[in-house]
């Protein structure tokens, strides 16, 4: 798709201190519209998730994802040359983002006070565990230790067991909240000229988006049940087993819907007025003797006979696909949502889905995947210094020996 209009975030500049997913995917997003993301990474390596696996044609799927349309610059900031190229850096920049761990900008001189000290039209970006203050604020804090903390394994799982949900949850949570909240930024900065800065903490994303069971057991006086793969508070709403073997998901959500349930799957209209059932609350009460029913209907059809029968019911269903048939799916191919980019080392394109908010007559930047430290030289020449002076940062290690910039450029 050609682009019909110029890109909503281009003259837009963000350096990022970034790492993992939660900073990455914000700033990736920015990239999506336009933004020039210079991603600094450290010297002889980058980017600690570029070794999560290796599974792209050598690189990590996580890194893939998250890190198209980016230059990357190798930056030692523990080197007073390197802390000061980034001031450079920052002194033009729209946005700062970082995630590092619990105080390291701060050492650096990089909190956000000092830099709007310093530079009052720049934006910048904090991404932490647990916040700025309190007893927590030095925690370090994973994905996973975020979903314990904030009781989201408590509800995710079998009766037996708890699970971890199967991806990155809070990282993604938080890079959500930290691309509209730099969104937000940017446009109070066009408005009013104040450049607020932005906080975003794993617990606090992850937290707003457990408010439900956190109200439903504040006020309920228990919490929501781990019930597998069906819905805590709704019935029917999970997966049954077809006589073909493959899992379909139904769900009943008011009235109607359990009606037509009942009198085109079930052909059982008995069961509409059975006082086990008359309501969602009496249907949750005896989920087990509901679901009882259900199955054995569902033993006796094919996945297909009972997906027909369901649309036909008007009730909600779904085949429980894996992730090869996701790639498949009619509704990415037959929308044309696939896109190729370039990745290090692949011998051919990668595909990469399309962002999911579209903007009418404008089309995403969908750019390589860098190197590491591929852009290193051409933002340091951007900022004025000389081949000399570039030798002379990598024999003392501030950047990388190896230049990418010769890779990137193939791409």
């Amino acid at each position: 798709m050609d682009r019909q209009h110029p890109l909503p975030l281009e003259g837009i500049t963000v350096v990022s201190l970034e790492q993992a997913v939660a900073a990455p995917f914000a700033t990736r997003q920015l990239a999506d519209l336009g933004a020039r993301i210079i991603k600094v990474e450290r010297p002889g390596g980058g980017d600690f998730a570029r070794r999560y696996d290796t599974t792209v044609y050598g690189q990590a799927s996580y890194f893939v994802w998250l890190n198209r349309s980016k230059e990357s610059l190798s930056l030692d900031l523990k080197s007073e040359a390197g802390r000061e190229i980034l001031e450079e850096l920052l002194s033009g920049a729209d946005v700062f983002v970082q995630n590092l761990a619990p105080g390291a900008a701060d050492r650096m001189g990089f909190d956000a006070t000092d830099l709007q000290a310093r530079h009052p039209s720049l934006i910048p970006c904090s991404i932490t565990g647990y916040g700025t203050s309190g007893s927590w604020s030095r925690r370090k804090a994973y994905d996973l230790l975020v979903q314990c903390q904030t009781g989201l394994l408590s509800i995710t799982g079998t009766a037996e067991q708890p699970a971890r949900v199967g991806i990155s949850v809070a990282d993604i949570a938080a890079g959500m909240y930290a691309y509209s909240g730099i969104l937000s930024a940017l446009y109070t900065r066009a408005t009013t000229g104040r450049a607020p800065a932005v906080e975003v903490s794993l617990f606090d994303a992850l937290a707003e988006w457990m408010s439900q069971p956190a109200y439903y057991t504040r006020y309920g006086g228990t919490q929501p049940p781990r019930v597998g793969a069906r819905h805590a508070t709704i019935a029917p709403y999970g997966p049954f087993t077809a006589a073909d073997g493959k899992d379909v998901l139904l769900s009943v959500q008011n009235e109607r819907e359990w009606i037509a349930l009942c009198d085109t799957l079930l052909g059982r209209g008995d069961l509409i007025a059975d006082p086990r059932f008359a309501t969602g609350a009496d249907r949750v009460a005896h989920r087990d003797e509901l679901e009882a029913i259900i199955s054995a209907r569902f033993a006796e059809l094919d996945s297909d006979d009972a997906l027909a029968l369901l649309d036909k019911a008007g009730v909600a269903n779904a085949g429980v696909n894996s992730i090869a048939e996701f790639l498949d799916h009619p509704a990415l191919t037959e929308r044309d949502r696939w896109r190729d980019i370039s990745v290090p080392g692949a011998p051919g394109p990668v595909r990469a889905l399309l962002p999911p908010a579209g903007l009418s007559g404008v089309s995403p930047r969908m750019d390589p995947v860098p190197a590491p430290g591929a852009h290193t030289e051409h933002i340091l020449t951007g900022l004025g210094r000389s081949r000399a002076d570039i030798e002379r940062l990598r024999g003392q290690g501030v950047i990388d020996a190896t230049d990418h910039d010769q890779e990137t450029a193939q791409q």
